[in-house]
């Protein structure tokens, strides 16, 4: 607690003291910090309280405000808090409280709030809650309460605020409800087991302004009587199993159009039928989310769809529709995904959608579109996901599709009458991970530049007919899980490179024209990874394989080259022993760190709610705080599923109240969802939520750094375990030219240049083979192409970057370029140089230091 806030707080408090007899707040003045008041320790932590909460709080007789939310409380609610009977706040939630819900809370009838949400309390919900005739918000979301919510809650007019989501209650909502609550603004109940029809009455209450009950088994339709809610900004029945599947199911959408503040509109995974109405057109621009998606709908797609210009979420996938894709969809150009898989839509994918530049997810795959793949599709620059598999498109693969660098997820165009030869442009698919094309008509060779795409974990490509050899440049792509090749024209001999690959779990080459000898090493031992059937010139292999021996030809010519081999082994016999033990500790080390990557990778989805990093963090632990500033917090974390277990990360938890915060996040987002380099950072996930209070909440995960950061190991003050000794020079040199070889990928390989910005040792971290990872991208800018004179801005414009390593330049007028992170990168360098401990280096290795240091600075 170190700003103002705080400081008049603690005013206040010293303001409703009326006997101070030790003249202990005669400091609480401005003569000192608050900080340093008697009594007073500022801690610039968050605390949180544990164990049990004491029974000693029941003495407190004329307690009002009971609030122990947000720590790590544990055991039941204590009994002695009976006492307490003038109690109007009794909040608790947030901790990890048992137990059940105690009824003697119904003996306190001044009682207004209750909060136990997110706890893992347990049992029915007594009967007595019904005597509080004051209580405004009942909030109980997220935890195990089970049976059906007691009639007498529903005779509480004063309610405002009742959230009973992620429980297991069970029963029917009572049809005059809307009459009980007339005060009712909150209304959520999802994730539960409540059946029965939505209440009609709700439409009577005119300040209700969210009703939730996602995840259900809810039955009927959605009442029309909601529409002359003109509050409400949330209307969420996702996952439920309401509708009848017939025509009418969706009439009620006429009248939502009068619920001008709606922002967001679930009704996925339900069996509405019949045709989307226009007046879906018509709902409220202030729209964000859509979700419609795995009905029984069918019927073309409305066409002033278009007006919906603040959509970010469009999602009508699995449904019946037909007809063509509205050309207006394009004007929803804040859209960030749009999803209309596994419809029956047909005609030309508009070349309109090239306007949704802020578009990261595309599904259009299982319709029934033609034509081509339009080239406009390139200015889609912020696309992870692109889907276009299982149509009927024909043509070429357009270049401008390959081009696009941010693809970093998933590329898939199977299933489709596509021709020609793949683009070499393929290759500037650096960062993607999964590369579909299988079932096309695509022929020629296999582009080499194939090997420039080195996060790809599946390729799949079966089905076409390509020709040639596979290329050698393929070597490089040591990263692949799952390779079919198979059903093609391939021929030539079966590359040994292949022997190499340990993350192989698939490598299909069958019914392809391979011949030769088949190795029986690495995974080639493995039959049930291998497939190799319809190669009729292939011979030898493992016994599983069943191929043919291989003739005496083969064999003799394979004996020469093995005498050819031996020589020079021989000769290099003895230097192969000296670095036998470094390359197999190498590569342990390598194959570990890879094996924990790909858990991390197929676990992204599992840290993007609030609640995950809440349970990763182990409640925002203290004991995990690994340091804090003004952008916020960092945690250490311990995944705990799907085979990573006692993987450590670090979580990065924003303070949203500093200015930029949420650009901050955004930049950081931008630059790291697509970024692929082995000096940066790697990013595990990313979470946009609320808190357990509904408070916004922001934050990063990444791969957890052993040994921390360089400014550690330069200026140490307070040394930690792995900082015994310093840096030497190999290990100096190196992390310079870790750093030098990523500000080189940002400035030069990457599609879009990068300026860091904020460039300096704490901002450069080391793992445990201390390679440096260049991070924290919250200041980065992206050099658009285009621009021949870089942006300035006037001299009282704030400077962004840490004092010490700002270019002089900016000084006069902002510049932003590539050669600031030039200046900053210099800085970094001479403080390498200069915080060496000089009484470890010899006269000549000081020289040498010199030299080569000036050499990267000034080069």
């Amino acid at each position: 607690m170190g700003n103002e806030t705080d400081r008049q707080a603690l005013l206040d408090f010293k303001n409703g003291i009326n006997q101070d007899p030790f003249q202990i707040m005669t400091s609480w003045n401005d003569s000192v910090h608050h900080c340093n008041w008697i009594g007073i320790t500022c801690n610039p932590f968050n605390g949180r309280f544990q164990g049990d909460i004491p029974q000693e709080f029941g003495r407190l007789l004329r307690l009002k405000h009971l609030n122990l939310s947000y720590n790590s409380f544990t055991g039941n609610i204590p009994s002695n808090l009976t006492h307490c009977t003038e109690l109007t706040v009794f909040a608790l939630g947030h901790n990890y409280l048992t137990g059940g819900f105690p009824a003697w809370i119904g003996n306190f009838s001044s009682l207004s709030i209750i909060v136990l949400a997110l706890n893992s309390f347990q049992g029915r919900i007594p009967q007595e809650i019904g005597r509080l005739s004051r209580l405004e918000m009942f909030q109980i979301y997220g935890n195990q309460f089970s049976g059906t919510i007691p009639a007498s809650i529903y005779n509480i007019s004063t309610i405002s605020y009742f959230s009973v989501t992620q429980n297991r209650l069970h029963g029917e909502l009572p049809q005059d409800i809307g009459f009980n609550f007339p005060n009712l603004e909150v209304f959520a109940g999802g994730v539960n087991n409540f059946t029965g029809l939505i209440p009609v009455s709700l439409s009577n209450v005119s300040g209700l302004g969210l009703i939730d009950f996602a995840e259900n088994k809810l039955t009927g339709t959605v009442p029309t009587g909601l529409g002359s809610l003109t509050g409400l900004y949330r209307i969420n029945f996702n996952d439920n199993k309401l509708g009848t599947g017939k025509k009418g199911d969706l009439d009620f959408l006429n009248f939502l159009t009068n619920c001008t503040n709606l922002e967001f509109l679930g009704l996925a995974r339900n069996f509405f039928g019949g045709e989307l109405p226009d007046s879906v057109a018509n709902l409220s621009t202030k729209l964000k989310r859509l979700k419609l998606g795995s009905n029984l709908m069918h019927g073309n797609l409305p066409v002033g769809i278009g007006n919906l210009v603040n959509l970010t979420l469009l999602g009508l996938e699995k449904n019946f529709y037909t007809g063509s894709i509205p050309d207006d969809i394009g004007k929803l150009q804040n859209l960030v995904e749009l999803h209309f898989t596994g419809n029956e839509l047909s005609g030309l994918i508009p070349a309109s959608l090239g306007n949704l530049t802020s578009l990261t997810r595309l599904h259009l795959e299982s319709n029934k579109l033609q034509g081509n793949i339009p080239s406009e599709i390139r200015n889609c620059r912020s696309l992870i996901e692109l889907n276009f598999s299982d149509n009927n498109l024909t043509g070429i693969v357009p270049k401008e599709v390959m081009s696009l660098s941010s693809l970093s997820v998933v590329l898939n165009m199977a299933k489709n009458a596509l021709f020609g030869s793949l683009p070499t442009e393929v290759g500037r698919l650096i960062n993607l991970k999964e590369l579909d094309v299988s079932e096309n008509k695509l022929s020629d060779n296999i582009p080499s530049s194939l090997s420039s795409c080195l996060s790809l974990e599946r390729l799949d490509m079966h089905s076409n007919l390509l020709q040639g050899q596979i290329p050698k440049t393929l070597e490089a792509l040591r990263g692949l899980e799952e390779i079919d090749l198979s059903h093609n024209n391939l021929s030539g001999k079966i590359p040994r490179f292949f022997v190499n690959f340990s993350t192989l779990r698939k490598l299909d080459l069958s019914f392809n024209n391979f011949e030769g000898e088949l190795w029986n090493e690495g995974i080639f031992a493995n039959s049930s990874v291998i497939s190799v059937m319809g190669n009729d010139k292939l011979c030898g292999g493992a016994p599983n394989f069943h191929l043919p021996a291989c003739s005496k030809s083969t064999t003799h010519s394979s004996k020469t080259q093995v005498v050819r081999v031996i020589i020079p082994v021989t000769v290099s016999a003895i230097f192969i022993l000296f670095i036998c033990f470094f390359s197999v500790w190498y590569v342990l080390r390598k194959s570990k760190k890879q094996k924990l990557e790909a858990s991390f990778s197929q676990n992204f989805r599992l840290y993007n709610s609030y609640q995950k990093i809440f349970q990763l963090t182990d409640g925002f632990s203290e004991d995990n705080l690994i340091g804090s500033g003004s952008f916020g917090s960092v945690y250490k974390g311990v995944l705990n599923e799907n085979g990573v277990s006692g993987a450590t990360v670090a979580v990065k938890v924003l303070n949203l109240e500093q200015k930029r915060a949420t650009k901050s996040f955004m930049a950081e987002c931008g630059v790291l969802k697509s970024t692929r380099h082995r000096n940066l950072l790697k990013i595990i996930s990313a979470c946009s939520s609320v808190d357990r209070q509904g408070n916004e909440f922001k934050c990063l995960v990444y791969l957890f750094m052993i040994n921390g950061n360089l400014d550690e190991w330069l200026h140490p003050t307070h040394r930690a375990a792995y900082q015994m000794r310093s840096l030497g020079i190999c290990e100096r040199l190196t992390i310079a030219i870790d750093v030098a070889s990523a500000l080189d990928y940002l400035h030069t390989y990457y599609h879009t240049p990068i300026v860091h910005c904020d460039l300096k040792p704490s901002n450069i971290l080391l793992d445990e083979d201390l390679t440096a990872h260049v991070g924290d991208f919250g200041l980065a800018k992206f050099l658009l192409k285009g621009s021949e004179n870089p942006k300035r801005c006037p001299m009282s414009s704030e400077l962004k970057g840490s004092i010490g390593y700002i270019p002089p330049e900016y000084g006069s007028g902002c510049e932003v370029s590539s050669l600031g992170d030039a200046y900053s990168f210099g800085i970094v360098l001479l403080e390498i140089e200069m915080s060496r401990d000089k009484q470890e280096q010899s006269p000549q290795e000081r020289g040498h230091n010199c030299d080569t240091f000036r050499s990267y600075q000034y080069g």
